[in-house]
């Protein structure tokens, strides 16, 4: 059976305006990018007449928006194990484990989060995008934690939102090479693509500002675990700044070095707050120490 466009009708109120920047204030849980392209193919008639982006619509105008069914994406369901913390109509909170890509790309073009949650939630098809349905916002390959991921275009405008604007908590735990000399600081340093190794990111003049936060949790004879807080996103931020201060993550083969204590770099996400993007009742998610790292600690408290 083919999906149904979702049509919306309003009428222009009060004002003259964009007709982007009208539909843009409207609730259809779409940005005004996308809003704009809709316009462009002339999926949205003013006064039964399609339009331009830029065209003004005034008070009385009635204006329709068809939003056409997410077009097949090429990624394909997989059942893949992945632990749900928390779901609704709006959203899924999940712990991701270690291993797993966030989504398709050169050399993993399946078996990623992505391929997961497309068959435990067919609906996230075409959610934000093509390749990166529902994703609004990324944990490494090799680090484990809470991710919380869009079920509709509303949720994932909504909690774009709040990211953007840095109203999202997002505590990381990690066992770091020595002792940070404060007990507690903020790294604030501009992260970017290295110079030479291109796989690599490092602290750039003209890079993207970053800032991280830390608490030293627990020391131990040559590590420490400490708690961390993220204000800005940039790739492999946490690893890059704690390679800076010179503390790098236990078990970081690109930032630091191999660890007998850990198999990856020791680096969890075990910290995640935000608004329900329809409620706005604040969520708030723990987990602990997946298998793969709590052992590592216990070896340290043992002496």
């Amino acid at each position: 059976m083919t999906a149904e466009a979702a049509v919306h009708e309003f009428r222009v109120g009060a004002g003259e305006s964009r007709l982007d920047q009208y539909l843009a204030g409207q609730d259809t849980g779409l940005t005004r990018s996308q809003l704009s392209r809709l316009i462009t193919e002339g999926q949205v008639l003013v006064n039964g007449s399609p339009s331009k982006p830029a065209n003004k619509v005034r008070p009385g105008d009635s204006v329709t928006l068809s939003v056409p069914p997410p077009r097949p994406t090429g990624v394909v369901a997989q059942d893949i194990p992945v632990s749900v913390v928390y779901q609704d109509d709006d959203l899924v909170v999940i712990d991701k484990p270690a291993g797993l890509a966030v989504h398709p790309g050169p050399g993993h073009p399946d078996t990623t989060l992505v391929n997961a949650l497309l068959a435990m939630c067919p609906d996230i098809q075409g959610i934000g995008g093509e390749i990166r349905p529902g994703i609004v916002h990324r944990l490494d390959k090799d680090t484990s934690g809470l991710m919380v991921v869009a079920k509709t275009h509303q949720a994932h405008t909504s909690l774009s939102a709040q990211i953007k604007a840095r109203e999202v908590t997002k505590g990381y735990l990690a066992l770091v090479e020595g002792t940070p000399s404060s007990e507690q600081g903020k790294v604030d340093v501009p992260v970017g693509r290295h110079p030479r190794r291109r796989t690599r990111m490092a602290v750039v003049v003209g890079g993207k500002e970053a800032r991280t936060s830390y608490k030293v949790r627990e020391e131990f004879p040559g590590h420490s675990l400490v708690e961390l807080y993220l204000e800005t996103g940039r790739t492999h931020q946490i690893r890059v700044h704690m390679a800076h201060i010179g503390h790098p993550l236990v078990g970081d083969e690109l930032y630091g070095k191999t660890s007998p204590l850990v198999d990856r770099h020791f680096l969890h996400a075990f910290h995640l707050a935000f608004n329900h993007p329809t409620s706005g009742e604040p969520l708030e998610f723990q987990t602990a120490l997946p298998g793969d790292l709590a052992p590592a600690l216990e070896e340290l408290r043992k002496g």
